[in-house]
This record gives structure tokens, C-alpha cells and sequence, in this order.
């Protein structure tokens, strides 16, 4: 439990982050949410057996993190927190795509241990997106972006509200597990039983106190709004992070960055 606290604490030091002031966090949110968007979507349209082409990607997360004074030891670490997932989703594609695609001397290697690659770096480039985005912005400013862009206000309001929850359920089992813990002499209180009593006790506190921060919500004029401390006003410099970038995509996108010098270097040893 002391992990799974410690783990959900460091995600909102990472919300946190979204107080610094660089340029980077000066941007409109919205321009930065596009711009992401962008991102995710040009490295997802590539082939599945496409690796050198994405590697110039990794100049975005990287760019945007060194600019905005962000740590990089803890983007890593929330990264290999949710690598797990990715390493399910493609664990399953060497044994299944056993075509060899390429000879590396006397290696060979088939096409699912290409995909599975491509798997991995593709999970690395849109989650590291996706966390320098909230770093650099800030979870409201994200979900005000995305009201501002015509994304439903109830699907803005769920998506906050089930950031927030998480941080309920992890301060009500942290509770409840320190209370058992103090209660249990001998190694006592800790079957499938008792944790099935902790787990129907754990809803029903969490459910009791998120109710009580919903009425103090609407004590307080809550009516549904993300409203935010800086107006956003989109200015040029917006608008030219977003033309750069993008312009940076479609050309990383269209040629084959490490393939063509690969090629310029074999030309010129030879």
C-alpha cells in the first residue's frame, strides 16, 4: 500500500509541475492539447513494422521537458509504471507473427519481435506526450482545453472528477489499511475473507466521502464550469508552436529520417 500512495502522490507532483513558470507552460492549453493530439496521432499512423522512422519523434517529449524545467527522473518513473501494459499488448506478437522479416549476421528475426518493438517505442513516445502535456499544463487546464475545443462538458466533468477520485480511494485505503495493520496481532486479519470486508468497506467510505466533497462543491458555487486562474488567449507565439510542430511531424512523417542518413553514410563509405 505504502507503493501504490507514494505512486499516486508522485502523479500529482507531477500536476504540481504545472505551476512553473517557462515558456513552455506560458502556452495556451489548448495549443499544447492540439499539438499533442497531433503527435500521438502521426506516430500511431505508422506501420506496425516501422521502428527507425519513429525515433526522430522523440525530440518533442524530449524538447518540451528540457524547456519546461521538468524532471526527467520522475517522467521515467511514472513511464515504467504504466510499462506493464504495453509489455501485455505485445507480449503475445512473437509467437504469433513468426515470418522473418531481417538477418542481423546470423540472427534472425521475425516479424513479431519487430512489432513488439515497435509496440514498446510507440508506448514510450505517447505516454511521455501525454505526461509532459499534464507537467507543462496542469489536469484542469487539460479538461478546460478540452471544453473549449466542443468536447462534451459531462464527459469533461467525468474525466476530472475520476482524477480527483483516485486520489480519494488512495487516502481512504491507506486508512484502512493502517488501521489493520495496528489491529492485527500475530498475523491475524489478513485472509480472503477480512479482504473481502476491507474491499465492500472501502467503497462504501469512499462513496460517503466523495459525497460529502460533491456538497461541499456545490456549497461553494460549483455548476459544472473548469474555470481557471489565467484566461486562455491563444497569441501568435501560439499559433507558431503549433504550425512549427507541425510542419515537424508531416516532415518526419514523409521521409525517414535515420533510414536516408543510413543510406548518405553507405554512400559516402563506399
Amino acid at each position: 500500500m505504502g507503493r501504490l500512495e507514494s505512486s499516486f502522490f508522485d502523479l500529482g507532483a507531477i500536476d504540481t509541475l504545472s505551476g512553473l513558470d517557462t515558456p513552455v507552460h506560458r502556452l495556451d492549453p489548448r495549443v499544447k492539447l492540439l499539438t499533442t493530439l497531433l503527435f500521438i496521432v502521426t506516430v500511431l499512423s505508422f506501420d506496425k513494422y516501422r521502428i527507425s522512422a519513429l525515433l526522430p519523434f522523440c525530440v518533442y517529449p524530449v524538447a518540451l521537458a528540457a524547456s519546461g524545467n521538468l524532471p526527467f527522473g520522475t517522467l521515467a518513473r511514472k513511464i515504467l509504471l504504466a510499462a506493464p501494459f504495453a509489455l501485455c499488448i505485445g507480449a503475445f506478437n512473437p509467437l504469433l507473427d513468426r515470418e522473418v522479416l531481417l538477418h542481423l549476421g546470423p540472427v534472425s528475426i521475425s516479424g513479431g519481435w519487430v512489432s513488439f518493438a515497435s509496440i514498446l517505442l510507440r508506448f514510450l513516445l505517447t505516454v511521455s506526450a501525454a505526461l509532459v502535456l499534464v507537467a507543462c499544463t496542469g489536469f484542469h487546464a487539460v479538461c478546460a482545453a478540452m471544453e473549449k475545443l466542443g468536447v462534451p462538458r459531462v464527459f469533461v466533468q467525468q474525466l476530472l472528477f475520476l482524477y480527483r477520485y483516485l486520489f480519494v480511494l488512495v487516502d481512504e485505503a491507506g486508512r484502512m489499511a493502517g488501521a489493520r495493520a495496528l489491529r492485527s496481532f500475530g498475523g491475524r486479519g489478513s485472509g480472503i475473507r477480512v479482504h473481502g470486508y476491507l474491499l465492500g468497506q472501502w467503497l462504501l467510505r469512499t462513496l460517503d466521502r466523495a459525497q460529502r466533497i460533491h456538497l461541499a462543491m456545490l456549497c461553494r458555487g460549483f455548476d459544472g464550469e473548469v474555470r481557471l486562474l489565467r484566461p486562455m488567449r491563444i497569441r501568435a507565439v501560439d499559433w507558431a508552436y503549433l504550425a512549427g510542430w507541425a510542419l515537424v511531424f508531416a516532415g518526419m512523417r514523409l521521409v525517414d529520417i535515420p533510414q536516408g542518413l543510413g543510406k548518405l553514410a553507405t554512400g559516402i563509405l563506399s
